[in-house]
Protein backbone atom coordinates (compact mmCIF):
# COMPACT_ATOMS: atom_id res chain seq x y z
CA UNK A 1 0.00 0.00 0.00
CA UNK A 2 2.84 2.38 0.82
CA UNK A 3 4.25 2.05 -2.70
CA UNK A 4 0.90 3.08 -4.21
CA UNK A 5 0.43 6.01 -1.84
CA UNK A 6 3.99 7.22 -2.39
CA UNK A 7 3.57 7.09 -6.16
CA UNK A 8 0.48 9.33 -6.11
CA UNK A 9 1.17 11.22 -2.88
CA UNK A 10 0.84 14.65 -4.52
CA UNK A 11 -2.82 13.92 -5.32
CA UNK A 12 -3.78 11.91 -2.20
CA UNK A 13 -5.07 13.60 0.96
CA UNK A 14 -5.50 10.49 3.09
CA UNK A 15 -6.12 6.76 3.43
CA UNK A 16 -8.85 5.20 5.56
CA UNK A 17 -9.22 1.45 6.17
CA UNK A 18 -11.93 -0.26 8.16
CA UNK A 19 -15.06 -2.37 8.21
CA UNK A 20 -17.80 -1.39 5.83
CA UNK A 21 -20.93 -3.56 5.81
CA UNK A 22 -21.11 -6.34 8.41
CA UNK A 23 -23.81 -8.95 8.83
CA UNK A 24 -24.01 -10.94 12.07
CA UNK A 25 -25.97 -14.16 12.16
CA UNK A 26 -27.63 -15.37 15.36
CA UNK A 27 -28.49 -19.06 15.68
CA UNK A 28 -30.39 -20.89 18.41
CA UNK A 29 -28.13 -23.91 18.15
CA UNK A 30 -30.23 -26.10 20.46
CA UNK A 31 -33.10 -26.07 17.91
CA UNK A 32 -31.11 -25.50 14.71
CA UNK A 33 -30.94 -29.20 13.78
CA UNK A 34 -33.44 -32.04 13.50
CA UNK A 35 -32.55 -33.92 16.69
CA UNK A 36 -32.51 -30.67 18.65
CA UNK A 37 -36.06 -29.82 17.57
CA UNK A 38 -37.24 -33.26 18.63
CA UNK A 39 -35.62 -32.88 22.05
CA UNK A 40 -37.05 -29.38 22.41
CA UNK A 41 -40.60 -30.62 21.76
CA UNK A 42 -40.09 -33.45 24.22
CA UNK A 43 -38.86 -30.98 26.84
CA UNK A 44 -41.93 -28.74 26.52
CA UNK A 45 -44.31 -31.69 26.29
CA UNK A 46 -45.56 -31.22 22.72
CA UNK A 47 -46.41 -34.19 20.49
CA UNK A 48 -45.55 -34.41 16.83
CA UNK A 49 -49.19 -34.08 15.80
CA UNK A 50 -49.36 -30.72 17.63
CA UNK A 51 -46.09 -29.43 16.16
CA UNK A 52 -47.66 -27.02 13.68
CA UNK A 53 -50.06 -25.48 16.19
CA UNK A 54 -47.26 -25.10 18.74
CA UNK A 55 -44.90 -23.36 16.32
CA UNK A 56 -47.75 -21.14 15.10
CA UNK A 57 -48.32 -20.00 18.70
CA UNK A 58 -44.61 -19.16 19.05
CA UNK A 59 -44.65 -17.31 15.75
CA UNK A 60 -47.71 -15.35 16.86
CA UNK A 61 -45.88 -14.25 20.02
CA UNK A 62 -42.96 -12.88 17.96
CA UNK A 63 -45.30 -10.99 15.59
CA UNK A 64 -47.52 -9.66 18.42
CA UNK A 65 -44.42 -8.46 20.24
CA UNK A 66 -43.32 -6.48 17.19
CA UNK A 67 -46.78 -4.97 16.77
CA UNK A 68 -46.84 -3.99 20.44
CA UNK A 69 -43.38 -2.36 20.18
CA UNK A 70 -44.54 -0.38 17.14
CA UNK A 71 -47.65 0.85 18.96
CA UNK A 72 -45.77 1.82 22.11
CA UNK A 73 -43.18 3.82 20.17
CA UNK A 74 -45.66 5.18 17.64
CA UNK A 75 -43.66 3.84 14.71
CA UNK A 76 -44.98 2.41 11.40
CA UNK A 77 -45.51 -1.36 11.04
CA UNK A 78 -46.02 -1.74 7.26
CA UNK A 79 -46.23 -4.92 5.19
CA UNK A 80 -44.07 -5.08 2.05
CA UNK A 81 -45.58 -7.17 -0.73
CA UNK A 82 -42.21 -7.55 -2.50
CA UNK A 83 -39.07 -8.68 -0.70
CA UNK A 84 -36.94 -6.94 -3.35
CA UNK A 85 -38.07 -3.46 -2.24
CA UNK A 86 -35.27 -1.19 -1.04
CA UNK A 87 -35.97 -1.32 2.68
CA UNK A 88 -32.99 0.84 3.61
CA UNK A 89 -34.11 3.66 1.32
CA UNK A 90 -37.66 3.47 2.66
CA UNK A 91 -36.39 3.52 6.27
CA UNK A 92 -34.28 6.60 5.49
CA UNK A 93 -37.32 8.29 3.94
CA UNK A 94 -39.42 7.58 7.05
CA UNK A 95 -36.63 8.77 9.37
CA UNK A 96 -36.29 12.01 7.42
CA UNK A 97 -40.06 12.53 7.30
CA UNK A 98 -40.53 11.94 11.03
CA UNK A 99 -37.22 13.58 12.04
CA UNK A 100 -35.94 10.44 13.79
CA UNK A 101 -32.40 11.01 15.05
CA UNK A 102 -32.25 8.15 17.53
CA UNK A 103 -34.25 5.00 18.29
CA UNK A 104 -36.65 2.80 16.34
CA UNK A 105 -37.57 4.07 12.87
CA UNK A 106 -40.04 1.40 11.72
CA UNK A 107 -40.67 -2.35 11.55
CA UNK A 108 -41.18 -3.89 8.12
CA UNK A 109 -43.02 -7.17 7.55
CA UNK A 110 -42.03 -9.21 4.55
CA UNK A 111 -42.30 -12.84 3.36
CA UNK A 112 -38.90 -14.28 2.43
CA UNK A 113 -37.25 -17.73 2.11
CA UNK A 114 -35.94 -19.45 5.22
CA UNK A 115 -34.78 -22.86 6.46
CA UNK A 116 -37.14 -24.68 8.80
CA UNK A 117 -38.20 -28.20 9.79
CA UNK A 118 -41.00 -30.42 8.58
CA UNK A 119 -42.12 -33.84 9.80
CA UNK A 120 -41.38 -36.48 7.17
CA UNK A 121 -41.29 -40.29 7.06
CA UNK A 122 -37.79 -41.72 6.69
CA UNK A 123 -36.57 -44.88 4.96
CA UNK A 124 -37.32 -46.98 8.03
CA UNK A 125 -40.97 -45.91 8.07
CA UNK A 126 -40.74 -43.76 11.22
CA UNK A 127 -41.44 -40.04 11.40
CA UNK A 128 -38.84 -37.41 12.16
CA UNK A 129 -37.83 -33.82 11.45
CA UNK A 130 -36.08 -32.79 8.25
CA UNK A 131 -34.65 -29.39 7.35
CA UNK A 132 -36.28 -27.90 4.25
CA UNK A 133 -36.47 -24.64 2.37
CA UNK A 134 -39.70 -22.73 2.88
CA UNK A 135 -41.03 -19.20 3.23
CA UNK A 136 -42.11 -17.33 6.33
CA UNK A 137 -42.75 -13.81 7.56
CA UNK A 138 -39.63 -11.84 8.49
CA UNK A 139 -39.55 -8.71 10.63
CA UNK A 140 -37.08 -5.91 9.89
CA UNK A 141 -36.43 -3.62 12.86
CA UNK A 142 -34.77 -0.46 11.52
CA UNK A 143 -32.98 1.69 14.09
CA UNK A 144 -31.13 4.98 14.10
CA UNK A 145 -28.60 3.81 16.65
CA UNK A 146 -26.57 6.37 18.59
CA UNK A 147 -23.40 4.33 17.98
CA UNK A 148 -23.89 2.70 14.58
CA UNK A 149 -26.29 5.05 12.84
CA UNK A 150 -28.76 3.41 10.48
CA UNK A 151 -28.87 -0.37 11.07
CA UNK A 152 -31.42 -3.15 11.14
CA UNK A 153 -32.23 -6.45 12.83
CA UNK A 154 -34.07 -9.11 10.85
CA UNK A 155 -35.79 -12.02 12.61
CA UNK A 156 -37.56 -14.98 11.04
CA UNK A 157 -40.93 -15.57 12.68
CA UNK A 158 -40.77 -19.35 12.23
CA UNK A 159 -38.70 -21.93 14.05
CA UNK A 160 -35.68 -21.83 14.52
CA UNK A 161 -36.10 -17.99 14.62
CA UNK A 162 -32.78 -16.98 13.03
CA UNK A 163 -31.60 -13.39 13.41
CA UNK A 164 -29.45 -11.20 11.17
CA UNK A 165 -27.97 -7.92 12.40
CA UNK A 166 -26.67 -5.60 9.67
CA UNK A 167 -24.63 -2.48 10.31
CA UNK A 168 -22.07 -0.29 8.58
CA UNK A 169 -18.64 0.77 9.83
CA UNK A 170 -18.74 4.09 7.98
CA UNK A 171 -21.98 5.01 9.75
CA UNK A 172 -20.28 4.17 13.04
CA UNK A 173 -17.34 6.43 12.18
CA UNK A 174 -19.64 9.31 11.23
CA UNK A 175 -21.38 9.08 14.62
CA UNK A 176 -18.03 8.98 16.45
CA UNK A 177 -16.69 12.01 14.59
CA UNK A 178 -19.89 13.98 15.19
CA UNK A 179 -19.61 13.37 18.94
CA UNK A 180 -15.92 14.33 18.89
CA UNK A 181 -16.66 17.57 17.01
CA UNK A 182 -14.50 16.60 14.02
CA UNK A 183 -15.26 18.16 10.66
CA UNK A 184 -15.76 15.83 7.69
CA UNK A 185 -17.57 15.61 4.36
CA UNK A 186 -19.56 12.43 3.73
CA UNK A 187 -21.22 11.36 0.52
CA UNK A 188 -23.34 8.25 0.61
CA UNK A 189 -21.19 5.55 2.23
CA UNK A 190 -17.75 7.15 2.06
CA UNK A 191 -15.82 10.21 3.22
CA UNK A 192 -14.19 12.48 0.66
CA UNK A 193 -12.52 14.66 3.32
CA UNK A 194 -11.79 14.29 7.05
CA UNK A 195 -10.24 16.93 9.27
CA UNK A 196 -8.05 14.48 11.23
CA UNK A 197 -7.60 11.24 9.31
CA UNK A 198 -5.26 9.62 11.84
CA UNK A 199 -7.76 10.12 14.64
CA UNK A 200 -10.58 8.83 12.45
CA UNK A 201 -8.55 5.71 11.68
CA UNK A 202 -8.11 5.03 15.40
CA UNK A 203 -11.88 5.32 15.84
CA UNK A 204 -12.43 2.64 13.20
CA UNK A 205 -9.86 0.40 14.90
CA UNK A 206 -11.86 0.79 18.14
CA UNK A 207 -14.87 -0.73 16.41
CA UNK A 208 -12.82 -3.71 15.19
CA UNK A 209 -11.67 -4.55 18.73
CA UNK A 210 -15.16 -4.30 20.20
CA UNK A 211 -16.64 -7.17 22.26
CA UNK A 212 -19.77 -7.94 20.30
CA UNK A 213 -21.56 -10.72 22.22
CA UNK A 214 -23.15 -8.59 24.95
CA UNK A 215 -24.45 -5.97 22.51
CA UNK A 216 -25.85 -8.60 20.14
CA UNK A 217 -27.54 -10.43 23.02
CA UNK A 218 -29.26 -7.20 24.03
CA UNK A 219 -30.60 -6.79 20.48
CA UNK A 220 -31.93 -10.35 20.40
CA UNK A 221 -33.91 -9.75 23.58
CA UNK A 222 -35.47 -6.67 22.00
CA UNK A 223 -36.85 -8.54 18.99
CA UNK A 224 -37.47 -12.08 20.28
CA UNK A 225 -39.77 -12.39 23.33
CA UNK A 226 -39.19 -16.17 23.39
CA UNK A 227 -35.73 -15.56 24.84
CA UNK A 228 -37.12 -13.98 28.00
CA UNK A 229 -37.58 -16.01 31.17
CA UNK A 230 -41.32 -15.32 31.12
CA UNK A 231 -41.69 -17.54 28.03
CA UNK A 232 -40.60 -20.58 30.13
CA UNK A 233 -39.04 -22.21 27.05
CA UNK A 234 -35.58 -22.29 28.61
CA UNK A 235 -33.79 -21.66 25.29
CA UNK A 236 -30.03 -21.21 25.19
CA UNK A 237 -28.85 -17.74 24.06
CA UNK A 238 -28.08 -17.08 20.40
CA UNK A 239 -24.74 -18.19 19.03
CA UNK A 240 -23.30 -15.32 16.98
CA UNK A 241 -21.36 -15.64 13.73
CA UNK A 242 -20.34 -13.24 10.98
CA UNK A 243 -22.06 -14.41 7.81
CA UNK A 244 -20.62 -11.66 5.59
CA UNK A 245 -18.11 -8.87 6.04
CA UNK A 246 -16.82 -6.09 3.79
CA UNK A 247 -13.51 -4.43 4.58
CA UNK A 248 -12.75 -1.30 2.57
CA UNK A 249 -9.62 0.76 2.05
CA UNK A 250 -10.42 4.25 0.74
CA UNK A 251 -7.74 6.29 -1.02
CA UNK A 252 -9.03 9.87 -0.87
CA UNK A 253 -7.80 11.97 -3.80
CA UNK A 254 -7.81 15.75 -3.77
CA UNK A 255 -10.55 16.07 -6.38
CA UNK A 256 -12.39 14.20 -9.12
CA UNK A 257 -9.86 15.18 -11.80
CA UNK A 258 -6.93 13.73 -9.85
CA UNK A 259 -8.55 10.29 -9.66
CA UNK A 260 -10.01 10.44 -13.17
CA UNK A 261 -6.49 10.99 -14.53
CA UNK A 262 -5.13 7.68 -13.17
CA UNK A 263 -8.23 5.48 -12.81
CA UNK A 264 -8.56 4.34 -16.46
CA UNK A 265 -4.98 3.03 -16.33
CA UNK A 266 -5.70 1.25 -13.03
CA UNK A 267 -8.80 -0.39 -14.50
CA UNK A 268 -6.90 -1.44 -17.62
CA UNK A 269 -4.14 -2.97 -15.51
CA UNK A 270 -6.59 -4.80 -13.24
CA UNK A 271 -8.55 -6.19 -16.19
CA UNK A 272 -5.53 -7.40 -18.17
CA UNK A 273 -3.11 -8.48 -15.45
CA UNK A 274 -5.33 -9.69 -12.60
CA UNK A 275 -7.48 -11.96 -14.83
CA UNK A 276 -10.76 -11.01 -13.13
CA UNK A 277 -13.38 -13.78 -13.00
CA UNK A 278 -16.93 -12.89 -12.03
CA UNK A 279 -19.26 -15.59 -13.40
CA UNK A 280 -17.88 -18.67 -11.68
CA UNK A 281 -17.49 -18.40 -7.95
CA UNK A 282 -15.96 -21.85 -7.77
CA UNK A 283 -13.51 -21.34 -10.60
CA UNK A 284 -11.10 -24.20 -11.17
CA UNK A 285 -12.51 -26.43 -8.42
CA UNK A 286 -16.22 -27.00 -8.72
CA UNK A 287 -19.09 -26.51 -11.13
CA UNK A 288 -22.78 -27.22 -10.81
CA UNK A 289 -25.91 -27.05 -12.94
CA UNK A 290 -26.02 -23.27 -12.69
CA UNK A 291 -22.59 -22.79 -14.26
CA UNK A 292 -21.30 -24.39 -17.44
CA UNK A 293 -17.66 -23.45 -17.00
CA UNK A 294 -17.72 -20.09 -18.77
CA UNK A 295 -15.18 -17.58 -17.45
CA UNK A 296 -15.63 -13.85 -17.98
CA UNK A 297 -14.09 -10.58 -16.86
CA UNK A 298 -16.25 -8.26 -14.78
CA UNK A 299 -16.29 -4.60 -15.74
CA UNK A 300 -19.43 -2.80 -14.64
CA UNK A 301 -20.43 0.85 -14.69
CA UNK A 302 -22.56 1.46 -11.62
CA UNK A 303 -24.00 4.49 -9.92
CA UNK A 304 -21.12 4.61 -7.45
CA UNK A 305 -18.49 4.27 -10.18
CA UNK A 306 -16.70 1.89 -12.55
CA UNK A 307 -16.17 -1.44 -10.81
CA UNK A 308 -13.68 -4.23 -11.41
CA UNK A 309 -14.33 -7.38 -9.40
CA UNK A 310 -12.40 -10.60 -8.86
CA UNK A 311 -14.00 -13.73 -7.44
CA UNK A 312 -11.95 -16.31 -5.52
CA UNK A 313 -14.49 -19.03 -4.81
CA UNK A 314 -17.14 -17.53 -2.50
CA UNK A 315 -15.02 -14.50 -1.60
CA UNK A 316 -14.16 -11.47 -3.68
CA UNK A 317 -12.07 -8.34 -3.95
CA UNK A 318 -13.09 -5.34 -6.02
CA UNK A 319 -12.02 -1.83 -6.98
CA UNK A 320 -14.17 1.13 -7.94
CA UNK A 321 -14.10 4.91 -8.00
CA UNK A 322 -16.63 6.09 -5.43
CA UNK A 323 -18.15 9.55 -5.43
CA UNK A 324 -15.65 10.70 -8.03
CA UNK A 325 -12.63 11.28 -5.79
CA UNK A 326 -12.35 8.10 -3.69
CA UNK A 327 -10.59 4.96 -4.89
CA UNK A 328 -12.05 2.07 -2.90
CA UNK A 329 -10.52 -1.39 -2.59
CA UNK A 330 -12.96 -3.73 -0.85
CA UNK A 331 -12.61 -7.34 0.25
CA UNK A 332 -15.80 -9.32 0.85
CA UNK A 333 -15.58 -12.57 2.80
CA UNK A 334 -18.58 -14.90 2.76
CA UNK A 335 -16.79 -18.16 3.55
CA UNK A 336 -13.97 -17.87 6.09
CA UNK A 337 -13.22 -21.60 5.91
CA UNK A 338 -10.96 -20.77 2.95
CA UNK A 339 -8.55 -19.10 5.40
CA UNK A 340 -6.56 -20.17 8.44
CA UNK A 341 -6.29 -18.92 12.01
CA UNK A 342 -3.48 -19.65 14.48
CA UNK A 343 -5.11 -21.00 17.64
CA UNK A 344 -4.49 -23.36 20.53
CA UNK A 345 -5.84 -26.80 19.60
CA UNK A 346 -5.54 -30.39 20.75
CA UNK A 347 -4.42 -32.90 18.10
CA UNK A 348 -3.88 -36.57 18.94
CA UNK A 349 -3.92 -35.67 22.60
CA UNK A 350 -1.22 -32.99 22.23
CA UNK A 351 -2.09 -29.33 22.83
CA UNK A 352 -0.35 -26.64 20.83
CA UNK A 353 -0.69 -23.61 18.58
CA UNK A 354 -1.72 -24.69 15.07
CA UNK A 355 -3.11 -23.23 11.88
CA UNK A 356 -6.72 -24.42 11.55
CA UNK A 357 -9.61 -23.36 9.28
CA UNK A 358 -11.10 -20.06 10.38
CA UNK A 359 -14.57 -20.10 11.94
CA UNK A 360 -17.54 -17.86 11.23
CA UNK A 361 -17.78 -17.13 14.96
CA UNK A 362 -17.24 -13.59 16.20
CA UNK A 363 -14.28 -14.97 18.17
CA UNK A 364 -12.32 -15.11 14.88
CA UNK A 365 -13.46 -11.68 13.67
CA UNK A 366 -10.06 -10.12 14.38
CA UNK A 367 -8.37 -12.67 12.11
CA UNK A 368 -11.01 -12.08 9.40
CA UNK A 369 -10.23 -8.37 9.52
CA UNK A 370 -6.50 -9.07 9.37
CA UNK A 371 -6.96 -11.21 6.24
CA UNK A 372 -9.16 -8.59 4.56
CA UNK A 373 -6.79 -5.72 5.31
CA UNK A 374 -3.83 -7.73 3.98
CA UNK A 375 -5.77 -8.49 0.76
CA UNK A 376 -6.46 -4.78 0.21
CA UNK A 377 -2.80 -3.95 0.78
CA UNK A 378 -1.65 -6.56 -1.72
CA UNK A 379 -4.10 -5.27 -4.30
CA UNK A 380 -2.79 -1.73 -3.95
CA UNK A 381 0.79 -2.98 -4.10
CA UNK A 382 -0.07 -4.69 -7.37
CA UNK A 383 -1.51 -1.42 -8.70
CA UNK A 384 1.55 0.58 -7.68
CA UNK A 385 3.36 -0.43 -10.89
CA UNK A 386 0.93 1.58 -13.02
CA UNK A 387 2.58 4.73 -14.35
CA UNK A 388 5.98 3.49 -13.17
CA UNK A 389 8.52 5.89 -14.75
CA UNK A 390 11.43 3.43 -14.38
CA UNK A 391 12.89 2.04 -17.64
CA UNK A 392 11.99 -1.59 -18.25
CA UNK A 393 15.65 -2.55 -18.43
CA UNK A 394 16.18 -1.54 -14.79
CA UNK A 395 13.64 -4.17 -13.77
CA UNK A 396 14.25 -6.94 -16.29
CA UNK A 397 18.05 -6.85 -16.01
CA UNK A 398 17.70 -7.82 -12.34
CA UNK A 399 16.30 -11.23 -13.21
CA UNK A 400 17.95 -11.80 -16.58
CA UNK A 401 21.20 -13.10 -15.15
CA UNK A 402 21.94 -16.33 -13.24
CA UNK A 403 22.48 -16.17 -9.51
CA UNK A 404 23.64 -18.30 -6.63
CA UNK A 405 21.94 -18.80 -3.27
CA UNK A 406 24.00 -20.83 -0.82
CA UNK A 407 25.19 -23.92 -2.66
CA UNK A 408 22.45 -23.72 -5.30
CA UNK A 409 22.79 -22.03 -8.66
CA UNK A 410 19.68 -20.75 -10.41
CA UNK A 411 19.27 -19.97 -14.08
CA UNK A 412 18.45 -16.56 -15.45
CA UNK A 413 14.83 -15.81 -16.17
CA UNK A 414 13.66 -15.01 -19.70
CA UNK A 415 10.94 -12.46 -18.84
CA UNK A 416 9.50 -11.95 -22.34
CA UNK A 417 9.73 -15.57 -23.47
CA UNK A 418 6.58 -17.59 -24.07
CA UNK A 419 7.26 -20.00 -21.20
CA UNK A 420 8.10 -17.47 -18.47
CA UNK A 421 5.42 -14.98 -19.52
CA UNK A 422 2.82 -17.74 -19.25
CA UNK A 423 3.95 -18.40 -15.68
CA UNK A 424 3.82 -14.67 -14.90
CA UNK A 425 0.27 -14.30 -16.21
CA UNK A 426 -0.93 -17.24 -14.11
CA UNK A 427 0.72 -16.01 -10.90
CA UNK A 428 -0.70 -12.50 -11.31
CA UNK A 429 -4.24 -13.89 -11.58
CA UNK A 430 -6.78 -11.99 -9.53
CA UNK A 431 -8.10 -15.15 -7.86
CA UNK A 432 -4.75 -15.55 -6.04
CA UNK A 433 -4.63 -12.05 -4.53
CA UNK A 434 -6.40 -12.96 -1.29
CA UNK A 435 -5.20 -16.45 -0.46
CA UNK A 436 -2.10 -16.85 -2.60
CA UNK A 437 -1.25 -19.79 -4.88
CA UNK A 438 0.16 -23.26 -4.35
CA UNK A 439 2.01 -25.94 -6.27
CA UNK A 440 -1.32 -27.53 -7.17
CA UNK A 441 -2.71 -24.22 -8.50
CA UNK A 442 0.25 -23.94 -10.87
CA UNK A 443 -0.19 -27.53 -12.01
CA UNK A 444 -3.84 -26.93 -12.90
CA UNK A 445 -3.00 -23.77 -14.83
CA UNK A 446 0.22 -24.84 -16.59
CA UNK A 447 -0.35 -28.54 -17.26
CA UNK A 448 -2.81 -28.63 -20.13
CA UNK A 449 -3.91 -32.25 -19.92
CA UNK A 450 -5.06 -34.26 -16.89
CA UNK A 451 -2.35 -36.51 -15.46
CA UNK A 452 -3.77 -39.93 -14.68
CA UNK A 453 -0.51 -41.72 -14.03
CA UNK A 454 0.77 -41.23 -10.43
CA UNK A 455 4.37 -41.05 -11.71
CA UNK A 456 3.49 -38.24 -14.12
CA UNK A 457 1.71 -36.35 -11.34
CA UNK A 458 4.80 -36.58 -9.13
CA UNK A 459 6.97 -35.37 -11.98
CA UNK A 460 4.65 -32.42 -12.61
CA UNK A 461 4.70 -31.57 -8.90
CA UNK A 462 8.50 -31.69 -8.96
CA UNK A 463 8.63 -29.32 -11.95
CA UNK A 464 6.37 -26.84 -10.15
CA UNK A 465 8.51 -27.10 -7.00
CA UNK A 466 11.65 -26.24 -8.97
CA UNK A 467 9.82 -23.36 -10.64
CA UNK A 468 8.72 -21.98 -7.26
CA UNK A 469 12.30 -22.19 -5.96
CA UNK A 470 13.53 -20.31 -9.01
CA UNK A 471 11.01 -17.50 -8.57
CA UNK A 472 11.78 -17.29 -4.85
CA UNK A 473 15.50 -17.06 -5.53
CA UNK A 474 14.90 -14.09 -7.84
CA UNK A 475 12.71 -12.44 -5.20
CA UNK A 476 9.51 -12.47 -7.25
CA UNK A 477 7.47 -14.52 -4.75
CA UNK A 478 7.61 -15.36 -1.06
CA UNK A 479 6.28 -18.29 0.93
CA UNK A 480 3.53 -17.70 3.47
CA UNK A 481 4.82 -18.89 6.84
CA UNK A 482 3.63 -22.34 7.96
CA UNK A 483 1.48 -22.87 4.84
CA UNK A 484 1.86 -24.28 1.33
CA UNK A 485 0.94 -20.99 -0.29
CA UNK A 486 3.01 -18.30 -2.00
CA UNK A 487 2.39 -14.63 -2.69
CA UNK A 488 3.89 -12.18 -5.15
CA UNK A 489 6.33 -9.64 -3.72
CA UNK A 490 6.39 -5.95 -4.56
CA UNK A 491 9.42 -6.58 -6.78
CA UNK A 492 7.59 -9.47 -8.40
CA UNK A 493 4.61 -7.29 -9.30
CA UNK A 494 6.85 -4.72 -10.95
CA UNK A 495 9.03 -7.20 -12.85
CA UNK A 496 6.26 -9.50 -14.08
CA UNK A 497 3.94 -6.63 -15.01
CA UNK A 498 6.72 -4.90 -16.98
CA UNK A 499 7.55 -8.15 -18.78
CA UNK A 500 3.92 -8.85 -19.72
CA UNK A 501 3.30 -5.31 -20.88
CA UNK A 502 6.46 -5.34 -22.97
CA UNK A 503 5.54 -8.66 -24.56
CA UNK A 504 1.99 -7.53 -25.35
CA UNK A 505 2.92 -3.99 -26.44
CA UNK A 506 1.93 -2.73 -29.86
CA UNK A 507 5.00 -2.60 -32.12
CA UNK A 508 3.69 0.46 -33.89
CA UNK A 509 3.50 2.38 -30.61
CA UNK A 510 6.95 1.19 -29.55
CA UNK A 511 8.43 2.27 -32.87
CA UNK A 512 6.72 5.64 -32.64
Amino acid sequence: MDAFVNRYQDNIIGVLSGCDRMRFWGTLRSIAYSEGVARFLCGVGVRYKNYKEFVLSLSRQVIDHAEQVAKQTGRPFPYLSKSSEDKRAEALRIAKRDEITEGLICIFRCVEPCRSFCIRKNDRGSFGFRSEQRKCLHLYYYYMDREFGLMHVRIATWLPFGIHVCLNGREYLAKRMEKAGMAFEQRDNCFIWIEDIERAQKMLFDMESRKWERWLKKLSLQVNPLMKKTSKLDLYPYYWSVSCSEYATDIMFRDDKSLAHVYPALVDHAMKQFDSKNVLRFLGRRTNTRFNGEVTTSYLVRQEGVRVKHWAEENSIKMYDKQGSVLRIETTINNVRRFKVHKMTVWNGVAGMRWIPMRHAVADLDRRIEVSYAANKRYLEALSVVHDPSPARDLLDLVSRPLKRGNCRYRALRPVSLEDSLVFSVILGGEFLMKGFSNRNLQKALVRQPLLDPLERRRASGRMTRLLRLLRAHGLIRKVSKTRYYRVTSKGHRVMTAALRLRNANIEKLAG
